[in-house]
């Protein structure tokens, strides 16, 4: 360890820019995330929000768009209330709870602030408080601790030949 009680950076897992991660108290698997170094607390979509007694709330979590709108019922203690600067600058207060998040194989306890997030391609986005000390950044890659699932096309296979070199570099 540094004396500042950090990690070196050679000690922290690589992570891309963006990754599919889990939120397994929540029963949520492979949310696309966006790991955002500019934002302070992590953050994921929501729709709607309860509030509810003992410093409870009941949300909406939209975790998949595409190809089909996926949702569901979260019940959770709100540990604070926060205000945060949304993307055009303006303050907007947001509730926060807490939740363990895994990405690949490591998992910890991190703060989600809840927000509508309706326009974006990633249902989260995670912060620098949950990357301190545990990640580090590549902006070269994604889903470098989570690889990208493996589908299977129903379509008929093609005829055309594969014979063309591919114009990207391979990894």
């Amino acid at each position: 360890m540094e004396r500042s009680g950090r990690k070196p950076a050679d000690r922290l897992a690589r992570i891309g820019w963006r990754e599919h991660v889990d939120l397994p108290d929540w029963g949520l698997k492979r949310v696309l995330a966006k790991i955002d170094t500019g934002a302070n607390t992590s953050v994921i979509d929501v729709r709607s929000l309860e509030h509810l007694p003992d410093d409870r709330v009941r949300f909406e979590v939209v975790y998949r768009t595409k190809p089909t709108r996926r949702t569901r019922w979260i019940e959770a203690e709100a540990v604070r209330w926060s205000v945060v600067k949304n993307t055009g600058g303006k303050p907007q207060e947001r509730v926060v709870c807490r939740t363990k998040i895994r990405i690949g194989e490591l998992e910890q306890m991190i703060e989600l602030s809840l927000v509508a997030r309706p326009r974006m391609r990633c249902r989260m986005l995670i912060g620098r408080r949950a990357l301190k000390g545990v990640f580090l950044v590549d902006p070269a890659h994604v889903n470098v601790l989570t690889p990208r699932r493996v589908t299977t096309s129903k379509s008929k296979p093609s005829n055309k030949s594969n014979s063309k070199p591919s114009a990207r570099k391979p990894k």
